[in-house]
């Protein structure tokens, strides 16, 4: 297992990993609004230029991209497995490999999380600092949790 800085080349299969695991595992957890809403937050142009800055990573297993994790500064962004492979311990990985980043230059993590991630967060020693709301379609409204972490 390996997670290594993301390339130009690498674009278009973080862009395929976000989309399949935003439509496979948010349904369950929120109405099509809020997936809709992810997947155009998600999308290759701010993926592209998270890449160009430096600012994301991507975790191989057998030269597979199983997964990918992103950052601004102190601020978590987007981490996402697979889900054929999810519940193997990539998602912590991930996660250890940011926060290790991190740490470099900061003594908390902040991030905003889903309501599918917030137990993975919990378990990694994030706190709630508080519950936001954000609209996104047809009057629904995104609920989820900052949280942070002493590093």
């Amino acid at each position: 297992m390996e997670y290594i800085k993301a390339t130009d080349k690498d674009c278009e299969q973080i862009y395929k990993i976000v989309q399949d695991t935003v439509t496979a595992v948010y349904p369950r957890y929120y109405p099509g609004e809020v997936v809709d809403f992810f997947c155009a937050l998600h999308n290759r142009e701010n993926i592209a230029r998270d890449i160009v800055n430096g600012n994301v990573g991507i975790l191989k297993d057998n030269d597979q991209i199983v997964g990918t994790g992103s950052r601004d500064g102190n601020h978590i962004t987007r981490v996402y497995v697979l889900p054929e492979f999810q519940g193997n311990g990539y998602g912590s990985f991930i996660m250890q490999c940011l926060e290790a980043e991190i740490a470099k230059s900061n003594s908390t993590a902040r991030l905003d999380a889903s309501l599918p991630a917030s137990c993975l967060y919990e378990h990694r020693g994030y706190l709630t600092k508080k519950h936001e709301r954000y609209p996104v379609a047809n009057g629904v409204v995104l609920v989820y949790e900052v949280m942070e972490k002493q590093l």
